[in-house]
């Protein structure tokens, strides 16, 4: 600081006026008015020659800041200006005060370094800025002035208050009540023998959401508590940190007032970086701050990060009626469970942990892995769904999963770079625009003897009672449009054989779940199940029910697709092979495949896509492994996922079944958001032809 205050008494006295000779004047004043007047005439002339002077010349190297001369020229916020390079050397060496004024900075310039020592992260090669990547190297880099971390409190409870609502009486009740849930139910057979008795039933029965009204959105939709959980170690430095800020902007700039986000980023620890906060105008454009601010090094702690990410979630205030966690990872956690043995090889670890998930699962809040809660409150569903997305070739797609599997989220896989928006785009699609909560489904037998043995039902809870007389399915949320189907397997007994063919009532079927809008819980009644019992069948009717084919078809592909990822898992890549090929043959050979089922065909494609993914070790180690977990995420919550890229691009160019459902799960939300994230890439990669440092969000106002 000695030489900074000497440069800065030079620049003070730089423009001192000479002495001239005294006058005649002088002689006849005291001498003490006299050295008083000039002392303060000569202090005038130099403060302001001094000031004009600090203006053209940086005070701290003395010299020319005049605009033009190829040197960045830095204003802080007390109006001050020097060179960018000489004051952020001084701010390099823990300088926070001007050097004029003294005034304490709360923003402060930073300049990259180059040298190989503090910024070399554990890859072992020098940090980068992510927003300089392919730019013109050669040329000296310097990122924007960055606020500096407030220190986080001892409790999240510092979120923002939510909206106070209120309902406009004038409303008609279209509006202020959606469409209802609706109930759908086919039998396997349209009739059965009236002499038949069968131990084996099926009977699909399945719900199917409202759609969103787009002049409603915001009224009709459950607004979220939305948590982002980054991963930003050294290995996601450069491109890859880039397209996450801008994949984690388009969020942003698709939430709602109503709506708010929290950002944590870990790395070899956790941090939160930006509170839990309502997405208005104000809280979009400061979340968007943080996340330009975020840099990449560091190891890898995804435990730590997910315990900060809960944290916020358990301790605010306020809740909206929806709340979840988004996790992206591209490596594995270093510091927990098998991963921190590095004495063990990248391949041990990685065929160890592929079928029974992590050893850090023990190691997560029971909100999110119920199976850490206590005995007696262990069968509760979680608290948070976490929706995990595993990043290139070398995550953990294990962990991943089965993070994701035991939270109630889904797992995708981003394959390149250049998807990571439109992964997030149909992840949020789904979850702003929520319209129905807290669903269940409800089977009951309709006849003496109609006994209900199973409901294969995936990851979702369901159960049988009273002796096999009700069924129930817990289904939670459901997003505006979407379908969840269920085959409900029955014994139906004999019936009495009369001339004209007697009825057998199979089921009834309800459902309640919490309306949006009102926040009341509605119930509704769907049409009794029933099959014709005649004395002799005719041809028609012994055609199994397309509906209940397809169904039928889609469990039986996602259990060949788990027991070859079980074979693949031990090595048999052959035996994966050959299961996988003879359950194609059984599809194409279906009834609904044969009638050009659109899902049937989509099954087909997934068929052929995996087992060219377990071709060979490598190409399974590599895509195939986080492709097949993907796609047993999807199937198992019947609900869209990001799968490398192929079946991203047959979802959005393939349209929907012209039968019932959607063609691999996405809703319209779903595709109308991850259209709106391709347009957008669109555009911006023809208004940015070359690419420039220092890019950030830019978002758009919300009407």
């Amino acid at each position: 600081m000695s030489g900074t205050w000497s440069k800065l008494q030079k620049t003070l006295s730089f423009r001192q006026p000479p002495k001239s000779p005294p006058s005649s004047d002088s002689k006849s004043r005291p001498p003490s008015a006299a050295s008083s007047s000039s002392t303060f005439s000569r202090f005038s002339r130099s403060f302001s020659s001094a000031t004009r002077s600090s203006k053209r010349t940086c005070a701290i190297c003395l010299g020319s800041m005049k605009p033009g001369n190829g040197q960045a020229i830095f204003t802080a916020e007390c109006s001050h200006s020097f060179h960018f390079s000489c004051i952020a050397n001084s701010v390099k060496h823990g300088n926070y005060l001007c050097p004029i004024c003294r005034c304490k900075w709360k923003e402060i310039p930073l300049m990259s370094s180059f040298s190989t020592d503090a910024n070399i992260n554990n890859a072992g090669r020098t940090r980068v800025s992510p927003l300089e990547d392919n730019y013109l190297d050669n040329i000296p880099r310097v990122p924007p002035p960055v606020s500096l971390p407030l220190p986080e409190p001892l409790h999240f409870s510092d979120d923002e208050p939510l909206p106070s609502i209120t309902v406009d009486q004038t409303s008609s009740p279209s509006n202020v009540h959606p469409g209802s849930v609706v109930l759908k139910a086919f039998p396997e057979y349209s009739a059965v023998a009236a002499s038949n008795t069968l131990s084996r039933f099926a009977v699909l029965v399945g719900v199917r959401a409202p759609p969103l009204a787009d002049n409603a959105r915001q009224r009709e939709r459950a607004p979220i508590d939305l948590v982002t959980v980054l991963d930003i170690s050294g290995s996601m430095a450069g491109s890859k940190l880039t397209l996450l800020k801008q994949a984690v902007c388009f969020v942003i700039d698709n939430l709602g007032p109503s709506d708010r986000l929290a950002i944590v980023t870990f790395s070899s620890g956790a941090q939160r970086n930006f509170l839990l906060r309502r997405m208005t105008e104000q809280g979009r454009r400061e979340a968007a701050q943080a996340v330009n601010a975020i840099s990449a090094n560091g190891g890898t702690n995804i435990v730590e990060g997910l315990k900060k990410g809960v944290r916020v979630l358990e301790e605010r205030r306020e809740r909206n009626p929806v709340a979840s966690i988004v996790l992206l990872s591209d490596g594995r956690d270093t510091y927990n469970g098998d991963n921190a043995n590095q004495r063990r090889s990248h391949q041990d670890r990685r065929s160890s942990n592929a079928t029974s998930g992590p050893d850090f699962l023990n190691l997560l809040p029971s909100a999110i892995c119920p199976r850490n809660r206590e005995a007696l409150a262990a069968d509760q569903l979680p608290t948070f769904h976490v929706h995990t997305f595993g990043f290139g070739v070398d995550h953990d797609s294990s962990a991943m999963h089965a993070i994701s599997d035991a939270s109630g989220g889904t797992f995708s896989f981003i394959e390149t770079v250049g998807t990571i928006q439109d992964a997030f785009a149909m992840c949020i699609g789904g979850l702003l625009s929520v319209v129905a909560q807290e669903l269940k489904l409800t089977v009951r037998s309709a006849s003496h003897g109609v006994d209900i043995g199973s409901i294969p039902s995936g990851r979702y809870a369901s159960e049988i009672s009273e002796h096999g007389k009700q069924g129930v399915i817990n289904i939670g949320n459901l997003y505006a449009d979407e379908e969840k189907e269920f085959l409900v397997y029955l014994s139906v007994p004999s019936a009495e054989i009369n001339e004209s063919a007697t009825k057998t009532s199979l089921l009834q079927i309800t459902c309640s779940y919490k309306n949006n809008s009102s926040e009341e819980m509605v119930s509704v009644e769907g049409e009794t199940v029933e099959i014709r019992r005649p004395p002799v069948l005719s041809p028609t009717d012994a055609v199994i029910s397309r509906e209940v084919d397809r169904q039928i078809n889609r469990l039986a592909v996602a259990e060949a697709i788990a027991e070859a990822q079980q074979m693949a898992e031990m090595g048999n890549l052959e035996g994966a092979q050959a299961v996988l090929a003879n359950r194609r043959a059984s599809l194409l050979s279906s009834v609904s495949a044969q009638a050009g089922d659109a899902l049937c065909s989509w099954l087909d494609t997934e068929l052929t896509e995996i087992r060219d993914r377990m071709a060979s070790r490598e190409r399974y180690e590599q895509t195939g492994r986080a492709y097949v977990l993907s796609g047993l995420s999807s199937h198992s919550w019947q609900r869209a996922t990001t799968r490398g890229d192929t079946t991203t691009q047959i979802i959005l160019q393939g349209g929907s079944s012209s039968n019932s459902g959607a063609l691999g799960y996405e809703t319209p939300s779903m595709v109308n958001m991850i259209s709106k994230s391709q347009n957008l890439s669109l555009v911006n990669n023809r208004v940015e032809q070359v690419p420039r440092p220092n890019k950030t969000c830019n978002l758009t106002p919300k009407s």
